[in-house]
């Protein structure tokens, strides 16, 4: 950004001016974006945001787990995971019913029952779809990946693998900000088990 309402600078913090302004005056939003065939730019994400895998791609978080919503929609919520690790996985929740005080509970929102249906799937909870691995939804999350991954730019981009969570992601929870914005780094910390567990086959087999 350029014009009049972009400020000078931090005041006697040259390092923090030459981080956010260049030379011409020009402000480094932080912000990642595309420019559709009409030149129309979407913000797709925030550079922060980026996932740098141990093979050295960078990895804009949001448009996959973005893709990955759109194809499956009984998942609230996707975070991809994969900072300085071999390969991508991601995280999902389901969507379910909040109760009075904006909880999560286990109880399936009215979409994902009637995904589940469309399925011929009986389950009204998150946790009789996880206790079963229930094979018909999971093999519908499956086949979304794979949709998604068809539009990956590279294979170092596509999921290699994936786990539901047990409870959705909530501002109470820790897991959202007051903006409903992902904390991904609160995130890994408290899914660091299930974290591990995706990668300790991988790990294994080498």
């Amino acid at each position: 950004m350029w014009g009049r309402h972009v400020f000078m600078g931090y005041l006697e913090m040259p390092d923090k001016t030459e981080e956010a302004l260049d030379q011409d005056g020009w402000l480094r939003s932080g912000d990642l974006g595309r420019h559709d065939q009409n030149d129309f730019l979407y913000i797709t994400g925030r550079i922060k945001e980026l996932i740098i895998t141990a093979g050295g791609e960078n990895v804009p978080p949001v448009p996959i787990e973005d893709s990955v919503k759109a194809e499956v929609p009984i998942i609230s919520n996707a975070m991809l995971i994969g900072d300085k690790l071999k390969f991508l996985s991601m995280l999902l929740t389901l969507k379910c019913v909040v109760d009075d005080n904006g909880e999560p509970t286990d109880e399936l929102s009215p979409e994902a029952v009637a995904f589940c249906k469309q399925h011929n799937v009986t389950a009204t909870k998150v946790s009789e779809i996880i206790a079963n691995k229930e094979p018909a939804i999971y093999k519908a999350i499956q086949e979304g990946m794979e949709r998604a991954n068809a539009r990956a730019t590279s294979n170092a981009q596509k999921i290699q693998k994936w786990a539901i969570l047990e409870r959705d992601f909530s501002v109470n929870g820790g897991e959202l900000g007051p903006t409903m914005k992902l904390r991904r780094p609160i995130v890994v910390k408290m899914y660091q088990e299930k974290i591990n567990e995706v990668y300790a086959v991988a790990t294994e087999r080498q």
